[in-house]
């Protein structure tokens, strides 16, 4: 459920944040209880309570109730693996083009924040195709897309990429592998023509692998990029950027299949689709 009346009803998740801003994220179930270490939280008394309000374990500590983002339930995950940070997920889901309806496929699956972001954006009548190799990180995802109650959003494969998707005409697809250049006939053959295949890498000869092979099989609109995300200090008197920053976690890559021929190696260096060097109009 979503927070979608004035107070809490059961079935609904929320985030429960302490003074201290450590975080909780638990669906309302009556008659259970979130043991903490400031206290006993009980559901019971969670519903009915209004959004945004105080609520105190059996101690008195207190905890805020708050609306649960998707940001806040992907770094809530439980996992097994690195997963694709949510600065990269957002930026993901816009190239990927992923909507309501949507059929989109991924490999590998991994701890599943990417496969719980994809599930989200799909909503009730798309669906996710996830592949992995590894049974282990199949189940972890599979438990953390089943939190939220998106289960049914997701078909899992445990099967190497190697012998070909088994679907057909996919709205989009990606990557999450470290030799993605190996697979693109198989991406091909799974992505509808002209639709967006994109892959996420950590170091640039993986990405040099890429690209030329992008270009080998005739893929156009070739991009990478890398996201750089820094945090400031919220105290309005003295606001100043936080000691640390997350930096490099991965390139991303996007590109789309075309018809053969129609994509041709470019010479030279790819400008970026905001190069001011693209701007056709004049500056003062």
């Amino acid at each position: 459920m979503t927070a979608n009346a004035a107070t809490l009803r059961e079935g609904d998740f929320v985030m429960l944040v302490d003074e201290r801003r450590k975080q909780f994220i638990l669906k309302l179930e009556a008659g259970a209880e979130l043991h903490t270490h400031q206290g006993i939280l009980r559901h019971n008394e969670l519903i009915g309570a209004a959004w945004g309000s105080r609520v105190s374990t059996h101690l008195g500590h207190g905890f805020l109730v708050l609306v649960p983002t998707l940001y806040d339930r992907l770094l809530s995950l439980r996992r097994q693996s690195q997963i694709i940070f949510p600065k990269e997920l957002g930026y993901i889901l816009l190239h990927l083009a992923v909507a309501e309806g949507s059929t989109v496929i991924e490999a590998g699956s991994g701890s599943g924040a990417l496969t719980v972001a994809l599930a989200w954006a799909v909503g009730p009548n798309g669906r996710v195709a996830s592949y992995d190799r590894r049974k282990d990180l199949q189940d972890l995802a599979r438990r953390n897309v089943e939190r939220f109650g998106w289960g049914s959003r997701v078909v899992f494969h445990e099967r190497d990429i190697a012998e070909g998707f088994e679907e057909r005409d996919a709205s989009a697809l990606f990557l999450d592998l470290p030799d993605p250049h190996v697979y693109l006939s198989q991406v091909r053959a799974a992505l509808r023509p002209g639709s967006p295949f994109g892959a996420i890498l950590p170091t640039a000869n993986q990405v040099s692998d890429l690209v030329q092979a992008l270009d080998d099989h005739d893929f156009a609109g070739i991009e990478v990029s890398e996201m750089l995300l820094r945090f400031y200090k919220p105290v309005a008197a003295r606001l100043r950027p936080t000691d640390r920053m997350v930096a490099h976690t991965g390139y991303l890559v996007f590109a789309r299949p075309v018809a053969e021929g129609a994509a041709r190696p470019q010479d030279g260096e790819r400008a970026a689709p905001d190069d001011p060097a693209q701007d056709d109009t004049e500056s003062d």
